[in-house]
Protein backbone atom coordinates (compact mmCIF):
# COMPACT_ATOMS: atom_id res chain seq x y z
CA UNK A 1 0.00 0.00 0.00
CA UNK A 2 1.44 3.66 -0.97
CA UNK A 3 0.64 6.34 1.04
CA UNK A 4 2.46 9.80 2.01
CA UNK A 5 1.56 10.10 5.38
CA UNK A 6 3.61 7.16 7.15
CA UNK A 7 6.37 8.55 8.94
CA UNK A 8 8.61 7.32 12.37
CA UNK A 9 6.71 9.46 15.10
CA UNK A 10 6.42 9.35 18.71
CA UNK A 11 3.36 7.13 19.02
CA UNK A 12 5.09 4.26 17.65
CA UNK A 13 8.73 4.72 19.43
CA UNK A 14 9.02 4.31 22.76
CA UNK A 15 10.82 7.50 23.93
CA UNK A 16 12.52 7.08 27.86
CA UNK A 17 10.97 9.31 30.16
CA UNK A 18 13.54 11.10 32.16
CA UNK A 19 13.59 10.42 36.11
CA UNK A 20 15.17 12.16 38.57
CA UNK A 21 17.40 9.47 40.83
CA UNK A 22 16.17 12.04 43.93
CA UNK A 23 13.84 10.04 45.24
CA UNK A 24 10.98 12.00 47.43
CA UNK A 25 11.16 10.50 50.64
CA UNK A 26 10.90 10.06 54.59
CA UNK A 27 14.37 9.41 56.42
CA UNK A 28 13.80 5.50 57.89
CA UNK A 29 13.06 6.36 61.69
CA UNK A 30 14.93 4.53 64.18
CA UNK A 31 13.65 1.48 67.13
CA UNK A 32 13.24 3.23 70.30
CA UNK A 33 13.74 0.48 72.01
CA UNK A 34 16.90 -0.48 70.24
CA UNK A 35 18.39 2.76 70.80
CA UNK A 36 17.60 3.15 74.71
CA UNK A 37 17.48 0.10 76.28
CA UNK A 38 20.61 -1.68 77.36
CA UNK A 39 22.60 -3.74 75.02
CA UNK A 40 24.12 -7.42 75.60
CA UNK A 41 25.79 -9.14 73.07
CA UNK A 42 24.64 -12.82 73.47
CA UNK A 43 27.37 -15.65 72.87
CA UNK A 44 23.99 -18.60 72.62
CA UNK A 45 20.65 -18.63 71.55
CA UNK A 46 19.79 -18.37 75.39
CA UNK A 47 21.78 -16.32 78.02
CA UNK A 48 20.70 -16.26 81.54
CA UNK A 49 21.01 -12.52 83.42
CA UNK A 50 21.98 -11.87 87.27
CA UNK A 51 18.80 -10.15 88.72
CA UNK A 52 19.43 -8.53 92.88
CA UNK A 53 16.75 -10.57 94.82
CA UNK A 54 17.66 -9.94 98.10
CA UNK A 55 19.36 -7.18 99.63
CA UNK A 56 21.79 -7.44 102.66
CA UNK A 57 20.69 -5.01 105.25
CA UNK A 58 22.74 -3.26 108.39
CA UNK A 59 22.38 -3.45 111.99
CA UNK A 60 22.44 -1.18 114.89
CA UNK A 61 24.94 -2.46 117.84
CA UNK A 62 22.92 -2.31 121.42
CA UNK A 63 26.92 -1.43 123.46
CA UNK A 64 30.33 -1.48 122.85
CA UNK A 65 30.26 -5.54 123.04
CA UNK A 66 27.21 -5.99 120.96
CA UNK A 67 27.57 -8.85 119.16
CA UNK A 68 27.49 -7.99 115.38
CA UNK A 69 24.89 -9.67 113.25
CA UNK A 70 25.33 -11.12 109.48
CA UNK A 71 23.39 -10.58 106.65
CA UNK A 72 23.86 -12.14 102.68
CA UNK A 73 22.27 -10.92 99.08
CA UNK A 74 21.35 -13.05 96.56
CA UNK A 75 20.56 -13.04 92.68
CA UNK A 76 18.04 -14.99 90.32
CA UNK A 77 18.69 -15.42 87.22
CA UNK A 78 16.52 -14.12 83.51
CA UNK A 79 16.67 -16.14 80.89
CA UNK A 80 16.80 -14.44 78.03
CA UNK A 81 16.68 -16.17 74.53
CA UNK A 82 17.27 -14.85 71.31
CA UNK A 83 14.35 -14.95 68.37
CA UNK A 84 14.38 -14.00 64.86
CA UNK A 85 13.30 -11.32 62.33
CA UNK A 86 13.34 -12.37 59.10
CA UNK A 87 12.29 -11.12 55.22
CA UNK A 88 13.12 -11.37 51.77
CA UNK A 89 12.95 -9.28 48.63
CA UNK A 90 12.63 -10.49 45.43
CA UNK A 91 13.21 -7.99 42.39
CA UNK A 92 13.80 -8.81 38.82
CA UNK A 93 16.99 -8.14 36.78
CA UNK A 94 14.95 -6.55 34.24
CA UNK A 95 13.94 -4.31 36.79
CA UNK A 96 16.87 -3.45 38.63
CA UNK A 97 18.49 -3.09 35.12
CA UNK A 98 16.20 -0.27 33.55
CA UNK A 99 15.79 1.63 36.75
CA UNK A 100 17.69 4.63 37.47
CA UNK A 101 17.30 4.34 41.22
CA UNK A 102 19.75 2.42 43.23
CA UNK A 103 17.22 -0.33 44.57
CA UNK A 104 19.06 -2.60 46.71
CA UNK A 105 21.03 0.59 48.72
CA UNK A 106 17.24 2.21 49.03
CA UNK A 107 15.58 -0.85 50.24
CA UNK A 108 18.13 -1.66 52.80
CA UNK A 109 17.65 1.43 55.68
CA UNK A 110 13.96 0.80 55.30
CA UNK A 111 14.07 -2.69 56.25
CA UNK A 112 16.31 -1.78 58.96
CA UNK A 113 13.22 0.21 59.88
CA UNK A 114 10.72 -2.61 59.36
CA UNK A 115 12.96 -4.46 62.03
CA UNK A 116 13.04 -1.62 64.51
CA UNK A 117 8.95 -1.20 64.21
CA UNK A 118 8.56 -5.09 64.53
CA UNK A 119 11.28 -5.19 67.92
CA UNK A 120 9.01 -1.89 69.14
CA UNK A 121 5.47 -3.11 68.68
CA UNK A 122 6.60 -6.52 70.27
CA UNK A 123 8.96 -5.06 73.65
CA UNK A 124 6.59 -2.08 74.50
CA UNK A 125 2.91 -2.97 73.43
CA UNK A 126 3.30 -6.86 72.93
CA UNK A 127 2.41 -6.64 69.16
CA UNK A 128 3.09 -10.39 67.71
CA UNK A 129 5.24 -10.76 70.95
CA UNK A 130 7.29 -13.77 70.65
CA UNK A 131 6.46 -16.71 73.54
CA UNK A 132 9.92 -16.28 75.30
CA UNK A 133 9.51 -12.47 75.52
CA UNK A 134 8.99 -11.20 78.95
CA UNK A 135 5.21 -9.29 79.41
CA UNK A 136 5.77 -6.42 76.96
CA UNK A 137 6.22 -2.54 78.82
CA UNK A 138 3.06 -1.36 78.50
CA UNK A 139 1.20 -4.57 80.01
CA UNK A 140 4.28 -4.12 82.61
CA UNK A 141 2.95 -0.78 83.62
CA UNK A 142 -0.50 -0.99 84.15
CA UNK A 143 0.04 -4.52 86.16
CA UNK A 144 2.08 -2.32 88.43
CA UNK A 145 -0.38 0.46 88.32
CA UNK A 146 2.15 2.51 87.21
CA UNK A 147 -0.05 4.45 84.92
CA UNK A 148 -2.26 7.44 84.76
CA UNK A 149 -5.10 8.23 82.66
CA UNK A 150 -4.71 11.96 80.83
CA UNK A 151 -5.82 14.87 82.46
CA UNK A 152 -6.65 12.85 85.48
CA UNK A 153 -3.51 13.23 87.72
CA UNK A 154 -5.44 14.26 90.27
CA UNK A 155 -7.86 11.02 90.15
CA UNK A 156 -10.68 13.81 89.63
CA UNK A 157 -12.90 14.55 86.54
CA UNK A 158 -10.75 15.08 83.82
CA UNK A 159 -8.68 18.30 83.98
CA UNK A 160 -7.43 20.48 80.70
CA UNK A 161 -4.75 19.64 78.85
CA UNK A 162 -2.51 21.99 79.83
CA UNK A 163 -2.21 19.59 83.38
CA UNK A 164 -0.36 17.02 80.51
CA UNK A 165 2.57 18.52 83.16
CA UNK A 166 0.92 17.04 86.27
CA UNK A 167 0.38 13.75 84.47
CA UNK A 168 3.77 13.09 83.87
CA UNK A 169 4.64 14.04 87.28
CA UNK A 170 2.36 11.85 88.36
CA UNK A 171 3.82 9.03 86.38
CA UNK A 172 7.31 10.38 87.59
CA UNK A 173 6.26 9.51 91.14
CA UNK A 174 4.99 6.52 90.70
CA UNK A 175 8.27 4.93 89.25
CA UNK A 176 10.24 6.65 91.96
CA UNK A 177 7.84 5.11 94.23
CA UNK A 178 8.97 2.03 93.26
CA UNK A 179 12.29 2.64 93.45
CA UNK A 180 13.62 3.34 89.71
CA UNK A 181 14.47 6.81 88.51
CA UNK A 182 13.21 7.76 85.37
CA UNK A 183 16.16 8.71 82.55
CA UNK A 184 13.94 8.86 79.31
CA UNK A 185 10.58 9.49 77.87
CA UNK A 186 8.96 7.47 74.50
CA UNK A 187 5.97 9.43 73.11
CA UNK A 188 3.31 9.77 70.76
CA UNK A 189 4.10 11.20 67.69
CA UNK A 190 3.66 15.43 67.61
CA UNK A 191 3.44 15.26 71.44
CA UNK A 192 6.83 17.89 71.66
CA UNK A 193 4.36 19.97 69.06
CA UNK A 194 1.58 20.00 71.73
CA UNK A 195 4.18 20.96 74.70
CA UNK A 196 5.47 23.90 72.95
CA UNK A 197 2.16 24.95 71.95
CA UNK A 198 1.27 24.73 76.33
CA UNK A 199 -0.03 27.69 77.79
CA UNK A 200 -0.48 28.82 81.07
CA UNK A 201 -3.44 30.90 82.24
CA UNK A 202 -1.53 34.48 81.79
CA UNK A 203 -0.80 33.10 78.32
CA UNK A 204 2.69 32.25 78.92
CA UNK A 205 4.73 29.40 77.79
CA UNK A 206 4.89 26.29 79.65
CA UNK A 207 7.22 24.48 77.90
CA UNK A 208 10.42 25.72 76.42
CA UNK A 209 12.60 23.26 74.23
CA UNK A 210 15.80 24.21 73.36
CA UNK A 211 16.83 25.89 70.57
CA UNK A 212 19.89 24.78 70.10
CA UNK A 213 20.97 23.20 66.59
CA UNK A 214 21.48 19.72 67.22
CA UNK A 215 20.10 19.84 70.59
CA UNK A 216 18.20 16.94 71.34
CA UNK A 217 14.10 16.97 72.08
CA UNK A 218 13.72 16.55 76.02
CA UNK A 219 11.61 16.69 78.79
CA UNK A 220 12.42 17.80 82.68
CA UNK A 221 16.19 17.42 81.45
CA UNK A 222 15.83 13.66 79.77
CA UNK A 223 15.66 12.57 76.28
CA UNK A 224 12.21 12.41 75.06
CA UNK A 225 11.82 10.09 71.39
CA UNK A 226 9.02 10.57 69.39
CA UNK A 227 8.38 7.22 68.01
CA UNK A 228 8.08 7.52 64.13
CA UNK A 229 8.64 3.98 62.48
CA UNK A 230 5.09 3.13 62.46
CA UNK A 231 5.36 0.88 65.76
CA UNK A 232 3.40 4.00 68.40
CA UNK A 233 -0.15 3.04 69.04
CA UNK A 234 -1.64 6.59 69.91
CA UNK A 235 -4.97 4.97 71.31
CA UNK A 236 -2.97 2.96 73.94
CA UNK A 237 -0.29 5.00 75.11
CA UNK A 238 0.53 8.70 75.18
CA UNK A 239 4.16 8.98 76.89
CA UNK A 240 6.39 6.11 78.58
CA UNK A 241 8.44 6.82 81.04
CA UNK A 242 11.23 4.62 81.71
CA UNK A 243 14.73 3.45 83.71
CA UNK A 244 15.49 2.41 80.30
CA UNK A 245 18.95 0.25 82.20
CA UNK A 246 16.31 -2.07 83.29
CA UNK A 247 15.12 -3.10 80.08
CA UNK A 248 17.76 -5.41 77.92
CA UNK A 249 17.77 -6.03 74.67
CA UNK A 250 20.34 -9.12 73.79
CA UNK A 251 21.97 -8.98 70.44
CA UNK A 252 22.52 -12.17 69.13
CA UNK A 253 23.05 -11.59 65.58
CA UNK A 254 23.51 -8.03 64.05
CA UNK A 255 21.47 -7.80 61.01
CA UNK A 256 22.60 -9.21 58.21
CA UNK A 257 21.95 -8.83 54.42
CA UNK A 258 22.65 -11.19 51.85
CA UNK A 259 21.74 -11.66 48.05
CA UNK A 260 20.77 -14.18 46.27
CA UNK A 261 20.47 -15.16 42.77
CA UNK A 262 19.62 -18.80 42.71
CA UNK A 263 17.35 -19.19 45.67
CA UNK A 264 13.95 -20.53 45.52
CA UNK A 265 10.83 -19.30 47.86
CA UNK A 266 8.01 -22.05 48.50
CA UNK A 267 5.10 -21.50 50.58
CA UNK A 268 4.34 -23.20 53.83
CA UNK A 269 3.16 -26.32 52.11
CA UNK A 270 6.73 -26.72 50.03
CA UNK A 271 5.09 -25.47 47.28
CA UNK A 272 7.51 -23.18 44.97
CA UNK A 273 6.33 -19.90 44.46
CA UNK A 274 8.95 -18.25 43.05
CA UNK A 275 12.60 -19.09 41.27
CA UNK A 276 15.21 -16.50 41.29
CA UNK A 277 17.19 -18.35 38.81
CA UNK A 278 14.72 -19.40 36.47
CA UNK A 279 13.01 -16.05 36.61
CA UNK A 280 15.85 -14.03 36.57
CA UNK A 281 15.84 -12.18 39.56
CA UNK A 282 17.84 -11.65 43.23
CA UNK A 283 16.66 -11.89 46.15
CA UNK A 284 17.97 -9.95 49.28
CA UNK A 285 17.48 -11.33 52.48
CA UNK A 286 17.69 -9.83 56.08
CA UNK A 287 17.93 -11.43 58.91
CA UNK A 288 18.05 -10.37 62.68
CA UNK A 289 18.34 -11.97 65.80
CA UNK A 290 17.56 -10.33 69.29
CA UNK A 291 16.01 -11.14 72.79
CA UNK A 292 14.63 -9.46 75.64
CA UNK A 293 14.35 -9.08 78.77
CA UNK A 294 12.86 -6.55 81.83
CA UNK A 295 15.37 -7.02 85.22
CA UNK A 296 13.29 -6.16 87.57
CA UNK A 297 15.71 -5.90 91.09
CA UNK A 298 14.68 -5.63 94.34
CA UNK A 299 14.87 -1.95 95.46
CA UNK A 300 14.66 -0.77 99.45
CA UNK A 301 11.41 1.56 98.98
CA UNK A 302 8.37 0.49 100.33
CA UNK A 303 5.43 0.28 97.71
CA UNK A 304 2.68 2.33 98.57
CA UNK A 305 -0.39 -0.02 98.90
CA UNK A 306 1.58 -2.81 98.43
CA UNK A 307 1.53 -4.32 94.79
CA UNK A 308 4.17 -5.16 92.45
CA UNK A 309 6.96 -2.75 91.29
CA UNK A 310 8.17 -2.14 87.59
CA UNK A 311 10.54 0.48 85.95
CA UNK A 312 8.66 2.15 83.89
CA UNK A 313 5.11 4.00 84.02
CA UNK A 314 2.87 5.33 81.31
CA UNK A 315 0.01 8.18 80.89
CA UNK A 316 -2.54 6.79 78.84
CA UNK A 317 -5.71 8.48 77.02
CA UNK A 318 -8.92 8.21 78.51
CA UNK A 319 -10.22 6.09 75.70
CA UNK A 320 -7.71 3.58 76.88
Amino acid sequence: MTGFNEMVGRTNVPIPETVSTEIIKQAPQASVMLNRARKARMSTKTQKQPVLSVLPEAYWLAGDTSLKETTHAEWGQLTMTAEELAVLVPIPNAVIDDTSIPLWEEIRPLLVEAIGKKVDQATIFGVDKPASFPTAVLPGAIAAGNTVVRGQANGVAPAPATDLGQDVAKVGQKVAQDGFAINGFAAVPGLQWELIGLRSAQGVPIYTPSLSEGAPAGLYGYPLNEVLNGAWNPAALTLLAADWTKFVIGIRQDMTFDLFDQMVISDAAGKVIFNAAQQDSKVMRVVFRCGFQVANPLTRTTLVGGGSKYPAGAVVPAAA
